[in-house]
């Protein structure tokens, strides 16, 4: 019964170490061009924060981007623009900026 048990406990560990090994944070630059006064960044960031992965988000309105670390386990870059367009923010990533 313990060998049973103990066999349990190491195919549980084995498998949460790959699928901890598969996640990866990744950080992305979104275009956010609609924002057009110093509070719309403030909805910008709160949109992007609900979205289930991500871990920080810094929204810049004079550059008109956000930046968003995420984990990729748990959200791809489409979910990022989904949240802001349905902010009333549309979006898009900007080329070669997911790192």
């Amino acid at each position: 019964m313990r060998k049973l048990l103990f066999c349990c406990a190491v195919a549980t560990f084995l498998t949460l170490t790959n699928t901890l090994a598969l996640a990866a944070t990744k950080t992305v630059t979104l275009d956010v061009p609609g924002m057009t006064c110093q509070l719309c960044p403030i909805t910008v960031k709160k949109a992007l924060q609900k979205v289930d992965g991500v871990s920080k988000v810094n929204v810049n309105f004079e550059t008109k981007e956000a930046v968003v670390t995420f984990d990729d386990a748990k959200t791809e870059v489409d979910a990022l623009t989904k949240a802001t367009a349905d902010a009333g923010y549309p979006s898009n990533a900007k080329e070669g900026s997911t790192k």
